[in-house]
């Protein structure tokens, strides 16, 4: 039985944050004297010993969450995971099985709750997909239950909370309205609509149109002619308009969009790499079920940002591995199968303090995000506005 558990957190006091750092910072300084000239020497992989996995990863196909005027939904709920999406994760689960059981003999091939901790936002499509991906990962074989830890929506982390976040929504506001009237994004927009016969006050806006353009593209229904003409224009105008929405360019924003995840990302590492860690407070693999609003803002944050809209059950990995001379600590990201150089970094396998020093510009603690949420709100309440 798959049991949900609410209210629990994976947020680290600032202060072991801090005395962790500061440890780091030594060894840091006492790798980089006993290494000296040699530190520009390319890492030797067959030397390092995978210690941690954290999955981050979209859920599986679903029906769109807004359908287009003048179509209709099939008899399914609006966002709901289809079968296609339940297999998507299933093979999502095998392709992580094949990796990390049957390539390299890290993981158990059975479930088990001391090595793997799962977490999904709380949305039933979330839940299924992350109940097919353990099914694939594991064999529906298992020692003691599965315990899927969601949050309330109130104050979810996994994904930019508008609804919580004050300050966030404040910036926002109407952003994407005026995406639509962008030069370039309102010409094409005009384009589409009028070659689908939609009128101009029926509030479609690019991400509607690509919402369902990949709904019908992965479960290979038959689509309108001028949604296939413009397939490739829709999808860029998607990632525009999300863009200007998100104003990547503003470090704040971006923080408050996924600053209290990569908080969660990290300390999962420095948990790991302390010594002082009791071993039954660190597991092997973290399995974190999100969407693609959570990817998005991850990836600009990570520097890996291909512009293409992230796919259903694509995944990004992080990866945490050790040298076995030099005990040094190092990072490894993989999007969709494919490894990534991440901001701060010069190559795929990089040094675990030059990674947290890249992302230390975007992680938010949960005091830290509390406070930048709703700093302005109390500006003005203090100022009798």
């Amino acid at each position: 039985m798959v049991t949900r558990v609410f209210g629990m957190r994976m947020w680290a006091p600032v202060g072991v944050l801090t005395s962790l750092a500061y440890c780091l910072h030594q060894r840091r300084v006492a790798l980089a004297e006993m290494r000296g000239a040699d530190d520009q020497h390319p890492v030797d992989r067959r030397l390092l010993e995978l210690k941690m996995v954290q999955v981050v990863f979209r859920h599986g196909a679903r029906s769109p969450l807004k359908q287009l005027p003048q179509k209709e939904q099939g008899g399914m709920f609006a966002g709901q995971l289809t079968n296609v999406g339940m297999q998507q994760m299933f093979a999502l689960g095998e392709r992580l099985r094949k990796k990390y059981v049957e390539d390299i003999p890290f993981l158990s091939p059975i479930f088990n709750p001391l090595e793997v901790f799962v977490r999904s936002t709380n949305m039933d499509r979330n839940l299924e997909s992350t109940r097919c991906l353990l099914a694939g990962l594991f064999q529906r074989q298992k020692e003691g239950p599965i315990i899927i830890h969601t949050d309330e929506a109130s104050s979810e982390v996994l994904y930019p909370n508008y609804q919580n976040c004050w300050n966030l929504r404040q910036r926002i506001r109407g952003r994407r309205e005026a995406a639509s009237l962008q030069p370039g994004i309102s010409e094409d927009l005009k384009k589409v609509k009028e070659g689908m016969d939609i009128d101009s006050s029926d509030g479609v806006d690019f991400l509607i149109l690509h919402d369902n353009v990949a709904a019908e593209q992965v479960h290979s229904l038959p689509s309108c002619p001028t949604l296939k003409r413009f397939e490739q224009t829709i999808e860029q105008r998607a990632v525009d308009t999300i863009l200007y929405i998100m104003q990547n360019e503003d470090r704040e924003s971006l923080q408050m969009a996924i600053g209290p995840f990569l908080h969660m990302l990290e300390s999962n590492l420095l948990k790991a790499v302390d010594p002082a860690t009791p071993p039954g407070k660190i597991r092997k693999l973290y399995l974190y079920a999100a969407h693609d609003v959570t990817l998005l803002p991850l990836l600009l944050a990570l520097g890996i940002f291909d512009h293409k809209w992230p796919q259903f059950s694509v995944d990004l990995t992080v990866e945490l591995y050790q040298h076995q001379e030099s005990k040094e600590w190092f990072v490894r990201l993989c999007y969709h199968g494919e490894e990534q150089v991440p901001r701060g970094c010069s190559e795929g396998i990089c040094p675990l303090d030059k990674f947290l020093n890249a992302m230390s510009v975007y992680t938010l603690s949960p005091e830290k995000y509390h406070k930048l949420c709703f700093q302005t709100q109390m500006m003005e309440h203090g100022n009798g506005l």
